[in-house]
């Protein structure tokens, strides 16, 4: 099982392999992202991932597409309600200035 860190708060917590960064950052205790409740059409859950990008799921059309739409993205840009986490540990960073929040 994985463990992710979520910056700023620094707060840890193993889930499944498979389970999506969003599942991981609520099951850390901090609160809901976004207002499309998953689906990946706010862009509210932008997140940066430091640490174990190699491992999560690839990114799909629809989840670049939104990416591309929204100010700030960089190359550690992922959408946390649909990037799936692989075997690595990762660190994510919430974002203070994502859209749709």
């Amino acid at each position: 099982m994985p463990l992710v860190t979520v910056n700023p708060s620094g707060k840890s917590v193993s889930v499944a392999e498979g389970a999506t960064i969003l599942e991981a950052i609520l099951a850390a205790g901090e609160k809901s992202l976004g207002k499309c409740d998953g689906k990946g059409q706010c862009g509210g859950c932008h997140v940066f991932i430091h640490d174990g990008r190699k491992s999560l799921s690839r990114i799909q059309r629809e989840e670049n597409e939104r990416l591309d739409s929204i100010v700030g993205v960089g190359s550690k840009s992922r959408l946390a309600c649909q990037a799936k986490l692989g075997a690595e540990n990762a660190t994510v960073e919430l974002l203070g200035f994502s859209s749709g929040i």
